[in-house]
């Protein structure tokens, strides 16, 4: 016992150690990341911010204040498929940067191309998101949007991308532009001490349907209810896929012993909002798995 004990102990120290010796290159390097992505946010001269409050666009919110102070402002779209603990995130966030912030609410559900559910439905909702966006540019007579695409989201399918990149220099994504990772702007968002830093991705709750499936206010409420009741139980990581009534629970592996734990209470309460069945999806959490079919 004794042994294992110095063993760990001597773990630790050497690996504060290492930490001590390499902290001030670290710190360089994220130095000089930040200001290169600063100085090509500067010379656009003003922007509004694509504001989601997640990490990525929390951290072009950042970088944008920093840079250009009053000059950048971010905005954040309340649709449907935004759920409110987002909302009450994104202005918590942008509080916490310091940058002015403004909510427009939008209802995507009454454009058919988005409410029709094709593969093409994130194209057609970034098209009116960035007209939105552009709105405001105009009225506040600034140059350019920011957007928080970023070089992991090149190898994944993004029909958005297309229509930002129709968008031409309208909207500007700087860390497209210098291969800035995911997990680059997460270390980005710790130096800033950004609350968000670690905060899983999270995409729209339109992605919880099967394409051809409709979307509707109520379909898209059941999954917000499903998944705030999972994160109330202390799930940060998870989807809940709603197949017309048949919930698709998707949590990480090591994660499957407290579902199964709680089976009850969590069927009692999905069947209460109006599922039919429900399943744990034994392949576990992934990114996009609706795109799997495609």
């Amino acid at each position: 016992m004794f042994k294992s004990d110095m063993s760990e102990l001597y773990s630790i120290s050497f690996n504060a150690m290492l930490l001590i010796r390499y902290f001030p290159i670290l710190n360089l390097m994220y130095d000089a990341r930040i200001d290169q992505l600063k100085s090509a946010i500067m010379e656009r001269g003003s922007a509004v911010v694509a504001f989601s409050g997640g990490v990525d666009s929390a951290t072009l919110g950042y970088l944008a204040h920093h840079a250009l102070g009053n000059r950048a402002v971010a905005v954040t779209l309340k649709l449907h498929s935004y759920p409110e603990r987002e909302l009450d995130n994104a202005k918590k966030v942008a509080e916490e940067i310091g940058i002015e912030h403004r909510i427009l609410e939008f209802d995507e559900l009454e454009i058919p191309s988005i409410a029709e559910n094709t593969p093409m439905r994130c194209y057609y909702c970034k098209k009116e998101i960035l007209g939105l966006l552009a709105a405001v540019k105009d009225e506040l007579g600034f140059d350019v949007i920011l957007e928080g695409s970023n070089a992991s989201d090149t190898a994944v399918y993004r029909p958005g991308r297309k229509a930002i990149s129709e968008a031409g220099k309208l909207v500007y994504s700087p860390f497209v532009e210098y291969g800035v990772t995911k997990e680059e702007i997460r270390q980005i968002a710790r130096y800033a001490g950004l609350s968000v830093a670690d905060k899983p991705s999270y995409s729209c709750l339109a992605s919880r349907l099967p394409y051809g499936d409709a979307l509707t206010p109520e379909s898209i409420r059941r999954v917000e209810m499903s998944e705030n009741f999972l994160f109330d139980m202390g799930f940060t990581s998870m989807r809940v896929r709603d197949h017309q009534g048949v919930a698709r629970i998707e949590v990480c592996p090591y994660d499957f012993s407290y579902i199964l734990l709680n089976r009850e209470k969590i069927v009692s309460y999905f069947k209460k909002i109006g599922f039919y069945y429900v399943t744990l999806d034994i392949e576990g959490l992934r990114s996009g798995s609706m795109d799997e079919i495609l």
